[in-house]
Order: structure tokens, then sequence, then C-alpha cells
């Protein structure tokens, strides 16, 4: 049975649509990863089903509960948390403050704080200092730490390595390893599409907010992915031009 199930999820921006119809499950302990032009509706999808973003159609399944009308900090009460991108820590807190502000709306489970230290090790040596004085992949580690926090049941990443050195990206990716190997399911957004191939165990192109294509990471070459990014089987097809 699915952990997570979107059905025919609709979202706005006021008059815009910036998701159209899409449908998509995760199973427990599953990776799955959106893939897409910036605009193509991803942040909007994740902040949805967060309940941060109102629905115009559809809904949202945890476990087979229908999570209509259930607002954001009852999500993340249920097991749904949202890494969002920008990280948002509060910057006068510290490190250690912020994890622990995050363990008072979460659940019971595994995730401590030393666990989550633990998970990130690039925290320890900073888990005193203000949130506000971290460099960028330190304050990712410590969002996606906080979010852990919570014992969720899903983990919804937005642009994990968006603005961060390279070394910093390895760092998280290196962190995010040792979730998934404890069997964390996660849906990922993200615009690498090496880690991203590297990471997911599925991946879901988004383009003009709706999938056009989707497959096992072991099944979705580059060159796939890359048409449905840009939109190039619409193309192939007569019914659009790219994003």
């Amino acid at each position: 049975m699915s952990l997570l199930t979107v059905e025919a999820l609709d979202a706005r921006h006021g008059l815009l649509q910036a998701v159209r119809g899409i449908s998509f499950t995760v199973t427990a302990g599953e990776t799955v990863a959106l893939v897409g032009a910036n605009g193509a509706g991803k942040t909007t999808l994740l902040r949805a089903i967060a309940g941060a973003h109102p629905l115009s159609g559809g809904r949202v399944t945890l476990d087979g509960a229908d999570l209509a009308g259930v607002p954001a900090h009852r999500r993340a009460a249920l097991g749904l948390a949202l890494v969002p991108e920008g990280r948002r820590l509060f910057a006068q807190l510290t490190v250690e403050e912020n994890l622990l502000l995050a363990r008072a709306a979460g659940r019971r489970g595994p995730w401590t704080l030393e666990t989550v230290l633990g998970a990130f090790p690039m925290l320890q040596p900073r888990r005193h200092a203000r949130a506000g004085t971290l460099s960028g992949g330190e304050q990712q580690a410590a969002a996606i730490g906080r979010a852990l926090m919570t014992n969720p049941r899903v983990l919804l990443l937005d642009e994990v390595s968006l603005g961060l050195a390279p070394l910093a990206v390895a760092r998280v990716y290196a962190s995010l390893a040792t979730l998934i190997a404890a069997g964390t399911t996660i849906v990922l957004v993200e615009q690498d599409l090496t880690r991203t191939l590297a990471t997911a165990d599925r991946i879901l192109c988004v383009l003009e907010g709706q999938i056009l294509a989707e497959g096992p990471a072991a099944d979705m070459t580059r060159e796939r992915i890359t048409a449905a990014y840009f939109g190039l089987h619409r193309d192939a097809a007569g019914q659009g031009g790219a994003a």
C-alpha cells in the first residue's frame, strides 16, 4: 500500500494554474524526485502536499487518511515534513535551539538531537552557533535536521542543492544517503540531474504543472529527462513548444 498518494491535484496562484491534475504515489522507504524547469510547479506541488498552499482540486492521502482540511501544522504532526526552498531557519537561534524547537511539533521516533547530529556531522561543532552565521551547506543540513526532529513519515525536500558550492552539495548528499539507508521516505525537488539519477528510486518530470514523463531512475536517461524538461516530447507530437 502506498504511504503517500496524490490524486488529480490542482493548485493555483490567483488566475495562474500552477499544478494541473497531478497524480502519483510514494511507497514507504522510496525516494521520488521531481525534476523540471523553474516555474514548472514543483515547489507549489510540495507546498500543497504539506498543506502550506491551498488545493483547487484533487486530494492528498497519508497512509490512506484523507488530508482534506488538515492544516500544515497538523500534517507535520501526522508525519509530513517540508524543508522549504531557502531553508528558513530562525537566524538568531542556535542550531541546537532550531532542532529542539521542531521536536515539540512532531512525533516520537528514532530522530533525536543526537541522531540528527550524527547524520549531519558538519553540524556537531556548530551546534551552539547561531543559524544565521552558518554557511549555506550548514544551513541546508540544519533545515533537513530540523525536519527530521519531527520524525516524519515522509520528508519533502525542495531544491536541496540550490545556491550551494559543490563541496557543500557533496556533504549534504552524503548525509541524505545516510537517511535513505535508514529507510526514510523522501520526495525530492532537485535541479542537479547527476545527483537526482544517483539518489532517486523514481523520477517524475514536471512541465507546466503536469507530469510529462516518469519511471524508475535506472530507466530514465539524461536525454529522456532533458526532453521532458524542455517539453520536446510535446514538440514532437505537435502539441506545443518548450517551457
